[in-house]
């Protein structure tokens, strides 16, 4: 018998839910987590001490405003603390952003390789995602400006991308930026800005800081390894903050995670190891993979981009399969429309020499029955 039950809100059944990267490998062997981009170095020693400090006093509310990190934030960066409002994650902030400015029947904007979080969000909020195509996987700000229309409400940019790992100069970005509305919101989504050593990279803080139509977007879950903490920040004009804090929930950061982001800005040498790390490694698995004969997309983040042949036995599905079994996990990226593709995060000294060595035997393996 059919029994009634409560309707969701229309649209939320045509979500596809987010699925993160697989985080579990063969039981007998050495777990290389190689799928989420995680910081191999983890966090801080500073931040790790502030958040077992933050321990003693788990039975109070944390600061709503959190303003210890909104001013550890402002002062890293030269900000006005005032236009920082941070969240559980960028994601939250992403999400906010969409509930506080898409409504039924209105659009926003995000590139065909673009963070999945996008079109959940806007969905989410009662909106119509729109796809523009990229050029190279690669934004195009031309693409993205033949899409604008009436109702667009916002426009979401990972600069750089992932999966893909690319990027749009700034004066691109600018671009972008004078060609939309006033009303359109542009969000530039800088999670891997710290990443980026390119002399034509900006992550958009000056944009944010100037424009009445930009927010940046940054997040602690990358290079100052703290996704486990969840904390995420946002640099704005007045007005948006304003908007976010009347939607957000009201301790929606931890006092662990404020005291611990906090103590994560005041350790450059720790932020420079993870760089210089990141640095050492991005073009020697580069180089390593792509003389396997294998396409690498050239990546301005903290991950790779890894194409594979659509042949039976040697395809990205196949790859993944060989490579779980040694006890690396890579990304599978069918739902970002790549299913030829892993993306494959810089890890530990001990995770790359591993990845390495397991695609190169699966590559022999793939290669050795036309070699007979």
């Amino acid at each position: 018998m059919n029994q009634k039950r409560p309707a969701p809100r229309s649209g939320i059944l045509d979500i596809a839910a987010y699925v993160p990267g697989r985080s579990k490998a063969a039981a007998d062997v050495r777990l290389h987590k190689m799928s989420s981009n995680e910081s191999p170095l983890g966090p801080s020693p500073a931040a790790a001490a502030a958040y077992r400090a933050a321990a003693v006093d788990l039975a109070s509310y944390p600061d709503g405003a959190a303003t210890v990190l909104r001013q550890a934030i402002g002062d890293a960066f030269g900000l006005n603390r005032d236009r920082i409002l941070c969240g559980a994650g960028s994601d939250e902030i992403l999400n906010l952003i969409a509930q506080g400015y898409i409504s039924h029947g209105d659009e926003a904007i995000h590139t065909s390789h673009g963070f999945l979080i996008y079109p959940i969000a806007i969905r989410a909020a009662g909106g119509t995602p729109v796809v523009a195509a990229e050029t190279a996987l690669t934004a195009n700000v031309d693409t993205i400006l033949a899409k604008v229309s009436d109702r667009t409400r916002v426009v979401f940019l990972a600069n750089p991308n992932n999966p893909t790992g690319t990027y749009l100069p700034f004066d691109e970005v600018r671009r972008l930026h004078a060609g939309l509305p006033d009303q359109t919101l542009l969000v530039l989504d800088a999670a891997y800005a710290e990443y980026v050593r390119r002399n034509d990279y900006e992550s958009g803080i000056e944009l944010a800081a100037t424009a009445n139509n930009v927010v940046m977007t940054r997040t602690f879950s990358k290079i100052h390894g703290l996704a486990g903490l969840r904390i995420g920040w946002c640099y704005a004009p007045d007005a948006v903050i304003d908007v976010l804090n009347r939607i957000r929930g009201p301790f929606n950061v931890s006092s662990p995670a404020i005291a611990a982001g906090a103590a994560a800005l005041g350790d450059r040498a720790h932020l420079d190891k993870a760089v210089d790390h990141n640095e050492t490694w991005l073009p020697r698995l580069t180089e390593a993979i792509e003389a396997l004969g294998l396409t690498v997309t050239p990546s301005a983040a903290n991950f790779l981009l890894v194409h594979f042949p659509d042949t039976p036995g040697a395809t990205a599905a196949d790859a993944d399969a060989f490579l779980v079994e040694r006890g690396i996990v890579a990304r599978r990226l069918e739902a970002y429309g790549l299913p030829n593709a892993l993306r494959i995060s810089i890890g530990t000294d001990a995770a790359n020499a591993a990845f390495l060595a397991a695609l190169s035997a699966f590559r022999a393996k793939e290669r050795s029955p036309r070699d007979r």
